[in-house]
């Protein structure tokens, strides 16, 4: 039997969601703890990867157990998590769904603030210079525009391709400024793709790149000599849709 379990976790303690050796991940946190409780040695499938230090309001992964567990397993899974992982809903489906292969698309918000704010330094990003929405915003629209970003990713002879279609990209501001959030809808992303886009964004807002510079590399397809990502923990997973599913 096959278990879609929706979950969400503050990153800022792992090196990321996937298990790896000498490093603490997500995965291996929710594993240890499925296993001794399912008293089992089952292996969990996530819909992706996030990198250290980048969090997921929404994830979800799956499992196969041969036989149904008794009680509550969400509540006893959240009361042996630590705090900063939940489970919100566990879901029977089919035998062939899977968590990854069957999301037809992903939404990241990325949140930026632009006065120290002690509670926001592990959720969002600080850039105290002076930035200009205006001028990321008319950036931020240009990418629905292109559909080939290995200008913008940190790998790009690693993907089969770098293609990726993008549904919808837009930057929310508040009223005072203080705190600019970025959300990119598409069906897949490339590595490191959010965090050097959300970059080049805010240099375009400080006036270090001009709008014209930031498509030129979409157009061309040309990687920027130098390639910086926005830091981690201002990164989101926040949405993944399953038409059939969830």
């Amino acid at each position: 039997m096959r278990y879609f379990f929706h979950i969400a976790y503050k990153g800022t303690n792992y090196r990321g969601w996937q298990r790896q050796p000498n490093a603490i991940s997500v995965q291996e946190v929710i594993e240890n703890e499925i296993n001794r409780l399912l008293k089992s040695n089952t292996f969990i499938v996530g819909c992706g990867r996030t990198d250290a230090g980048v969090h997921a309001s929404q994830f979800f992964f799956h499992l196969d157990v041969e036989n149904e567990w008794q009680g509550d397993l969400k509540f006893r899974l959240n009361k042996a998590l630590p705090d900063d992982i939940a489970v919100h809903d566990i879901i029977r489906v089919e035998d062939k769904a899977h968590a990854q292969f069957d999301a037809t698309e992903r939404t990241y918000d990325y949140h930026i603030h632009t006065r120290k704010m002690p509670f926001l330094s592990e959720i969002s990003a600080l850039y105290e210079e002076k930035i200009d929405p205006n001028k990321m915003k008319m950036a931020a629209a240009i990418l629905c525009q292109y559909q080939d970003f290995r200008a913008f990713c940190k790998t790009p002879d690693k993907h089969n391709h770098t293609i990726c279609h993008i549904k919808s990209a837009e930057l929310f501001v508040e009223e005072s400024g203080e705190k600019i959030r970025f959300q990119i809808t598409s069906n897949r992303f490339l590595r490191g793709m959010i965090r050097i886009i959300v970059d080049r964004l805010v240099e375009v807002g400080k006036g270090n790149w001009s709008i014209e510079k930031f498509e030129y590399h979409l157009k061309s397809k040309e990687r920027p000599q130098f390639t910086n990502f926005a830091p981690p923990q201002g990164l989101f997973l926040s949405k993944v849709v399953y038409p059939l599913i969830y």
